[in-house]
């Protein structure tokens, strides 16, 4: 057989083939005094083979070790783990959907984009303070911590938002905090009003929200995040988060 009748037969490619070759799946066949490739039977039953493993999921480096071993116990545990990687595959599909499910079926989708259900509940009980821009920026924060955060993160960032906006008294304590901090956007950080934002955001800050890191350390991320502020505004919570640490302003 030629080359193309073989794939023919076995329902491939001859692109297909030639790479088989090169990754040394499929050997090679002699060549006819006219330089084409003589293909017999047992090329097509191991082409064949090799395409009824590579259907049900195996790598090629999978399938080499199958044609190697050649034996029914190899296959058998190299199925096996296929089959637990599918069914974790498949358990991480249905974990997507019903995400996905929930985004949907959501009156309206936050502006940050897809969150998680939970953090979407936590924003829609954020609504009253969205008129102050710096509301904006820190479910932003919120959306990016969630997103960097692994599952115990995830829940300890969820419950400590959710515990700082628990009744009306602590949404407006919020909103007063915003507001400070919304007046600082034109001013100078030695600007007395500073300290009274700072004290105000400190007494709303979690510790579980607080910097896994030394506030004294000349840390990459706090430096980019106090950069996406206005100098008071960054003064303010630079100083805010070491009054929540214990420190004195």
């Amino acid at each position: 057989m030629r080359i193309g009748e073989l794939a023919a037969a076995v329902g491939v490619t001859t692109r297909t083939v030639r790479h088989y070759h090169h990754q040394g799946l499929l050997p090679e066949p002699e060549r006819l005094s006219n330089g084409y490739r003589n293909y017999t039977l047992r090329h097509a039953v191991v082409l064949a083979r090799i395409r009824r493993l590579t259907e049900l999921g195996l790598g090629l480096a999978e399938v080499r070790d199958v044609l190697a071993d050649d034996t029914e116990k190899e296959l058998a545990e190299i199925l096996q783990e296929l089959d637990e990687d599918l069914a974790r595959q498949e358990a991480a599909i249905h974990q997507r959907r019903v995400r996905l499910r929930a985004l949907l079926d959501a009156d309206e989708l936050p502006a940050e984009g897809p969150v998680s259900p939970e953090l979407a509940s936590l924003f829609r009980d954020m609504a009253p303070l969205a008129d102050s821009p710096m509301a904006v920026k820190d479910r932003e924060v919120l959306a990016l911590i969630e997103t960097a955060a692994g599952p115990e993160g995830r829940e300890q960032l969820l419950a400590a938002v959710a515990s700082t906006l628990a009744s009306p008294e602590a949404v407006a304590r919020a909103n007063e905090a915003y507001a400070l901090l919304d007046a600082l956007v034109e001013t100078e950080p030695d600007d007395p009003r500073v300290v009274e934002a700072a004290r105000t955001l400190a007494a709303l800050i979690p510790a579980e929200l607080l910097p896994a890191t030394d506030l004294d350390q000349d840390h990459s991320f706090l430096r980019a995040f106090y950069a996406d502020f206005p100098p008071a505004q960054a003064e303010a919570i630079r100083l805010a988060l070491r009054i929540a640490a214990g420190e004195q302003p």
